[in-house]
């Protein structure tokens, strides 16, 4: 079993994503209710809209804050996807980032805590 990075700590668990620059919020709950989760060492899912996916995340720092570094493969509308993202700590417990689909869209989005 892979050492948990400490990093990792600060992001574990389920955060609702509240807001994305390119979908408007009635959209993200289209099919469940739009989230971005961490698990363990290196493993997540995200899902928004019509689209689900599942992480490979590493961890580190980035301009002296805790980051979560993401790339993911599933589906969209039924169709294979995958990207990458990226998410750190923000301001009051937050999570902000920006998520990527591979030769598609891509949008900043923020989360709260579940």
């Amino acid at each position: 079993m892979a050492r948990v990075p400490a990093f990792a700590k600060a992001f574990a668990g389920r955060w609702r994503i509240v807001e994305m620059d390119t979908w408007d919020n009635e959209f993200l709950d289209l099919v469940e209710e739009a989230h971005l989760t961490f698990k363990g060492a290196a493993n997540g899912e995200i899902a928004f809209g019509a689209l689900k996916g599942f992480l490979d995340v590493r961890y580190g720092a980035r301009d002296g804050s805790a980051c979560a570094e993401f790339s993911w493969e599933g589906h969209d509308e039924n169709d294979p996807a995958c990207g990458r993202g990226w998410a750190s700590i923000g301001t009051a417990g937050r999570l902000v980032g920006h998520f990527h689909i591979h030769n598609g869209d891509e949008s900043g989005f923020v989360c709260e805590r579940v």
